[in-house]
C-alpha cells in the first residue's frame, strides 16, 4: 500500500474519529484527532453552542497544515480526522501536501443528529445545522471518495483503502509499450 497522507472528514457525528483511526491502523501510519488541535478558546465556543467562522478555524487548519506538510517531508503517511467543511478550508490542508485525499463521510441528517447525542462530545446537536449549511461537497477536481455513514465501519474502511489502491495504479508510472 504506497503511503499516502488522508483527511477523514464531514460534520461533526459522521464518525470522521473512528474512520480515521481504523484507516491509519490499516495503513499503518499515525494519526491526528483534528478535534485535540483546536484551541480551548474554539472548544468552548463549540461547547457553549456558537459556531466557529473562519477567523477561528484559520489557526487550527494552519495547525493542521503543517503536520501534514511534515509527513509528506518524511516521506510517512498520516490521517487526519478534520472537519474540513468548505473547499477553502481544504485549500490550505493542500498547501501541506498537494497530493492530500479526501475520505468525505456523508449521511442522512437525523442519523447525524442521533450520533451527535453521545456523551462525552463537546460539540452539541445544536450546532448540526450551521454545520450542514456550511458543508461544500467534495469538488471533481479534489482527489478523494464520498461514502455513505449508514455502512458498517468495516465496508468504509475497505471502501478508502480500494480508493487508495486505484489512485496509486493510476499515478504509478506506465511501462513503455
Amino acid at each position: 500500500m504506497p503511503l499516502v497522507r488522508w483527511v477523514v472528514m464531514g460534520v461533526s457525528g459522521c464518525g470522521k474519529s473512528a474512520v480515521g483511526k481504523l484507516l491509519a491502523d490499516a495503513l499503518h501510519v499515525p494519526y491526528v484527532e483534528g478535534d485535540d488541535v483546536h484551541s480551548p478558546v474554539n472548544v468552548a465556543k463549540m461547547a457553549a453552542g456558537i459556531a466557529l467562522d473562519d477567523a477561528d478555524r484559520a489557526g487550527w487548519l494552519a495547525a493542521l497544515r503543517e503536520r501534514i506538510a511534515m509527513a509528506r517531508a518524511q516521506g510517512s503517511g498520516l490521517v487526519v480526522s478534520c472537519s474540513a467543511l468548505k473547499r477553502a478550508y481544504r485549500d490550505v490542508l493542500r498547501e501541506g501536501d498537494p497530493a492530500l485525499r479526501f475520505a468525505h463521510l456523508d449521511g442522512p441528517r437525523d442519523v447525524l443528529e442521533r450520533r451527535m447525542r453521545r456523551p462525552g462530545h463537546f460539540m452539541p446537536p445544536s450546532l448540526l445545522d450551521s454545520q450542514l449549511a456550511t458543508l461544500q461537497p467534495l469538488q471533481a477536481d479534489e482527489a478523494g471518495i464520498v461514502l455513505d455513514i449508514r455502512q458498517p465501519l468495516p465496508v468504509l474502511l475497505e471502501q478508502i483503502l480500494q480508493s487508495t489502491q486505484a489512485a496509486a495504479r493510476l499515478d504509478s508510472p506506465r511501462p513503455p509499450v
